[in-house]
């Protein structure tokens, strides 16, 4: 059930159906020199459109923008502060609250550490201050870490790497243009350096050359089934 598509009428007679909304996340963010700056919400998105074949769930229009830290000097890259994160997030729940939805389900297709950090932390302000409503937060990618490294045959692969660049090979294949070098970022960990590019320049975590779509179509299939096994988590029990 596409929110966005709704009308009035639609909208109040499928939540006679069901009280529960996913609202998904992504950026607009440099993905390496052949992957489309959308990658994570083109990823995330089309996911979850496979989700509410199969679940009675509103799924409402993407939220385009998000926290990048390491890619934010890149080419292309639009970032919002923790802050704004979390402030779209706490009024998009609590409007949808009034409206009668109770179960919110904020994925993220982005997986940087402060836009997490964000989407929980407003989960936990929302938790404490509405009634009866259940919350989740899910980034796919952390969940199912150990599945999607099976699919791979690079090591340590993340970013613009093999998987995602799988997975817009099976969604969106005239998106990829041509493969980026295989690159891992060489930041100084534990230091916060000002010159990321420095250390990361071409913004690949990964081998892309290894991509494939019979390996996106394994790796969407893992998401969405992983996503509706929370879904189903939910209804069962009080959460």
């Amino acid at each position: 059930m596409l929110l966005e598509n709704m009308t009035m009428a639609e909208f109040k007679k499928h939540l006679k159906r069901t009280k529960s909304i996913i609202f998904p996340f992504g950026t607009v963010e440099e993905h390496g020199n052949h992957l489309p700056l959308n990658t994570d919400t083109l990823i995330i998105y089309e996911a979850l459109k496979r989700v509410i074949k199969k679940r009675k769930v509103f799924l409402a229009p993407p939220v385009y923008y998000g926290v990048c830290t390491t890619t934010a000097q890149h080419p292309g890259t639009i970032s919002i502060t923790p802050e704004t994160l979390r402030r779209i997030t706490l009024d998009v729940v609590r409007d949808s609250y009034k409206k009668g939805l109770r179960n919110f389900f904020l994925v993220t297709g982005h997986g940087g550490g402060l836009h997490s950090a964000a989407l929980k932390e407003a989960a936990e302000i929302l938790i404490d201050e509405l009634k009866g409503i259940s919350m989740a937060v899910l980034c796919p990618y952390d969940v199912i870490h150990k599945e999607l490294s099976e699919i791979a045959e690079t090591a340590n692969d993340s970013h613009a790497g093999e998987i995602e660049t799988s997975l817009v090979l099976y969604l969106s294949p005239e998106l990829v243009k041509g493969r980026s070098r295989e690159e891992y970022p060489k930041l100084p960990r534990p230091f916060i350096v000002q010159d990321k590019m420095k250390y990361w320049p071409g913004g690949v975590w990964g081998n892309p050359a290894k991509a494939s779509k019979e390996k996106g179509e394994k790796a969407l299939r893992l998401i969405v089934d992983k996503i509706i096994a929370i879904i189903d988590m939910a209804g069962k029990k009080k959460i």
